[in-house]
């Protein structure tokens, strides 16, 4: 095991955040054969085992993350006419422009959006009416229970609001996907992919490390007519049927809140930022601050869209 696992890998260069304590054991598996082996080893060490994708929706905490983290770095890309199979290590803004290139249409929501193809599936990732699943044809996995390979169709993946049954079922790991294109003009889908990337430039702040959005948007009605008359705007957000998270937390008061180094954008109230040296302490504090403001003054329970490894119960 000590021949192919790192030990006392600093954690906080694997994520987005740039946050985080150090792993026990660590490792990259560049190929299905090095995830296999991986888990393999692990089991039969009987290591806890954590898998890390991008490392854009994790929060390690500052302790040391005890067992094995396994970094998915599978790569293989392989273009059959207007499909695609892809290695869950793939970057998600890097496959949208080789797919622009190809005449491939279905992914242009997805540049910019820090991540990997198999971390967007795992929590169905989506952006300005567009889901990941909408081009997910299978899913191969394997199951680190029995160290078997398993291919689900569409169907079996039970997508959902940011979720998966690789969400669910913790001993799924996702290891590659055969996704479906539309065949379209090469300058229009650059056009959109420009289009998407000079929004977030636009409304998003990009200047310091964030994991992205920290909450799901709530797909909820609100009835409260007290809350309707002093907040006009969730009319129009109830014809749509979602209301925007970083809505709730601005008028919540929380805008520019920091709590250490971290702090709620100025910019978007849905991205907490690490202005430099944050703790992942501070983080949580503010995601537990935003949940309990949101809550008291909507009655809305934010879902973090973030995962929190090493915290405890």
């Amino acid at each position: 095991m000590k021949n192919i696992f790192k030990r006392n890998i600093s954690l906080k260069d694997y994520t987005t955040y740039k946050i985080g304590g150090k792993a026990e054991y660590f490792f990259i598996a560049k190929t299905k054969e090095d995830l296999i082996n991986a888990v393999k080893t692990a089991k039969s060490s009987k290591l806890p085992i954590f898998i890390l994708g991008g490392g854009s929706n994790v929060l390690f905490s500052d302790k040391k993350i005890k067992g094995l983290v396994i970094k998915i770095d599978i790569l293989d890309i392989n273009f059959q006419g207007n499909k695609v199979v892809v290695g869950a290590g793939i970057d998600l803004t890097k496959l949208s422009y080789l797919l622009s290139e190809k005449g491939l249409s279905g992914l242009e929501w997805s540049t910019g959006v820090p991540g990997t193809v198999g971390g967007a599936i795992y929590g169905n990732a989506q952006a300005f009416g567009t889901k990941i699943s909408d081009a997910i044809e299978s899913v191969q996995a394997i199951d680190v229970k029995t160290s078997k390979i398993k291919d689900f169709p569409k169907d079996r993946c039970k997508f959902s609001l940011k979720n998966s049954v690789f969400k669910k079922n913790k001993n799924l790991v996702i290891i590659s996907s055969t996704l479906k294109f539309e065949k379209k003009n090469e300058e229009e889908i650059k056009n959109k992919i420009k289009e998407y990337l000079d929004y977030r430039k636009k409304n998003h702040p990009m200047s310091f490390p964030s994991a992205g959005s920290t909450f799901v948007n709530p797909e909820i009605v609100v009835k409260n007519k007290k809350l309707l008359e002093k907040y006009p705007e969730l009319k129009g957000f109830n014809e749509k049927k979602v209301i925007p998270a970083g809505y709730l937390i601005a008028k919540s008061g929380l805008i520019g809140k920091k709590i250490g180094r971290a702090q709620i954008s100025e910019k978007h109230a849905n991205f907490i930022l690490n202005l430099g040296g944050a703790k992942a302490k501070d983080v949580k504090a503010l995601i537990t601050l935003a949940q309990r403001k949101v809550k008291k003054n909507f009655n809305i329970q934010l879902q973090p869209e973030v995962q929190f490894v090493g915290f405890g119960k």
